[in-house]
């Protein structure tokens, strides 16, 4: 296959789910093996500080599609309900398809409109998960969030289909077979490669043993073994005593086996000559602690909600050959909301909604140039009632309506150990971070969906929440979440 003009080059965006920013190799892991994504960092750059939107799948996943923080497209947990229509009753907890981001514009919508082929294949979690949506033409959707890694139920030609196969591998064959139908005449492509790995479970049934005896005698010093945090929620997969082991085992081996997929990918596009023309970008949809801070899980996995980097902190490798540097590793502070311009402006097509989202571009950097305006740049998250503001130097978390509320020196403190809100020497800059908190959010939150005044819990979103709910006769605002913490932990 012959290679396409360099003026609209290809795009494939892989997405983890659930990967900390320290479980890579070339992060500093020396554990943890990652060969291809390790050469992929060579061939481009990796970005050290680079953050999802809100610490947890669903709402990260929108922002990163939309541009949009999720006080402004509505989504703010993990969607629980509206995954899959489910006429014969197999699945617990799903009633009928809900799009959550109907009428919302994606990125690839406007790759869609200037003439790019777009291709998705792997986890959605974004609602009606059987209909091909936000430009997308090749359609082959896991049906939910998360879930066992064999037996697993993929939205293939419109129907649902159970795919015996190791769930990594299976999404891995659904993008080559995307790779494989794009002739050489059409336009440009655009591949989504959406792996639910490292997500749980993690035990030896859910992932081959060739990757899990891999780190059969691993000590996992890469992992803090620290006391449970106070918060944590007791249905996540805490890691005590033997359990530890066997988190640990399966994640890095979830970790391992995903790195192998997009070595096929890389290795495909090398063997039809498309790896020059093809902008690579490798994030995960949220951080993720494995004993970090005495947490299993992300932002969800305490209540209240946490922010600590390790849930907020997401890995970030962007390579083209010939046009993006290589080896570099990038500190600057960048946000999964600021891809959206980014990849609009490096692929040199107009955003249409510049001037509502929250994002800027930094494309400046994938052409080698120096990126200006970013120098005392800030990064803000939520999650629901929960939101942060953080610099280089510190970071403020605010609980709505009441609290807690935490302040941490990242000099002094970097592993965020101590809260020092209510200490009277940092009273200036909590003061002034909550103030800049608070005339951020007011530039960009949409009211009818403003997370601040919403009842989330981290266990589920049932529904839309603000104007559309209170439209449908079924659900109202009030019921848009599940509330019981302690019941299912999922993503």
């Amino acid at each position: 296959m012959a290679s396409r003009d360099k003026n609209r080059p290809n795009v494939l965006v892989v997405m983890t789910d659930d990967q900390g920013a320290w479980a890579l190799g070339c992060a500093g892991n020396s554990e943890i093996r990652t060969p291809h994504l390790d050469g992929l960092a060579e061939r481009g750059v990796r970005f050290e500080n680079f953050f999802c939107a809100s610490p947890v799948c669903s709402p990260a996943r929108a922002s990163f599609l939309t541009g949009r923080i999720p006080s402004q497209h509505g989504v703010h947990d993990w969607i629980r309900k509206g995954n899959i229509s489910d006429p014969n009753g197999e699945y617990r907890g799903v009633d009928r398809p809900i799009e959550y981001l109907e009428g919302m514009l994606g990125y690839t919508d406007v790759l869609k409109q200037n003439g790019y082929a777009c291709g998705l294949s792997g986890k959605w979690h974004l609602g009606a998960q059987e209909t091909p949506q936000k430009g997308f033409d090749y359609w082959y959707a896991f049906a939910f969030g998360g879930g066992d890694y064999y037996d697993s139920p993929m939205v293939e030609n419109g129907s649902l289909r159970k795919k015996s196969d190791y769930l990594t591998d299976v999404i891995t064959d659904g993008a080559l077979k995307f790779l494989g139908e794009i002739d050489e005449a059409e336009d440009p492509f655009y591949l989504s490669v959406h792996y639910t790995a490292p997500h749980s479970p993690w035990n030896k049934g859910n992932h081959p043993d060739a990757f899990l005896e891999l780190y059969e005698d691993c000590p996992f010093s890469s992992c803090p073994d620290q006391k449970v945090h106070p918060w944590q929620i007791n249905s996540a997969p805490v890691g005590v005593g033997e359990r530890r082991q066997e988190n640990l085992q399966g994640y890095f081996a979830a970790v391992t086996a995903m790195d192998a997929g997009v070595g096929r990918l890389l290795e495909r596009l090398d063997t039809l000559g498309l790896r020059d023309n093809t902008l690579i970008v490798f994030t995960s949809d949220n951080g993720m602690n494995m004993g970090h801070h005495g947490i299993w899980g992300k932002g969800n996995g305490t209540y209240p909600q946490n922010m600590y980097d390790s849930s907020v902190k997401v890995p970030f490798i962007v390579s083209h050959l010939g046009c993006v540097p290589q080896g570099k590793v990038e500190s600057g502070l960048f946000s999964h909301y600021d891809f959206f311009p980014t990849l609009l402006d490096y692929l040199g097509m107009e955003n249409p909604l510049a001037n509502e989202l929250p994002g800027r571009s930094f494309a400046a950097l994938f052409e080698g140039k120096p990126l200006t305006g970013r120098e005392n740049v800030v990064v803000f998250d939520e999650y629901g009632p929960v939101r942060m503001i953080r610099n280089r130097n510190f970071k403020y978390v605010h609980r709505f309506p009441e609290g807690p509320h935490e302040f941490f020196d990242l000099q002094v403190d970097p592993n965020e150990v101590t809260n020092v809100v209510d200490d009277p020497d940092y009273q200036g800059l909590v003061d002034e971070m909550r103030l800049d908190l608070e005339n951020w959010f007011r530039n960009y939150v949409d009211p009818s969906v403003d997370g601040s005044t919403e009842p989330v819990t981290g266990k589920g979103q049932l529904d839309w929440v603000g104007k559309k709910s209170g439209d449908r006769q079924r659900y109202s605002g009030e019921f848009s979440f599940y509330h019981e913490v302690g019941d299912e932990f999922e993503s």
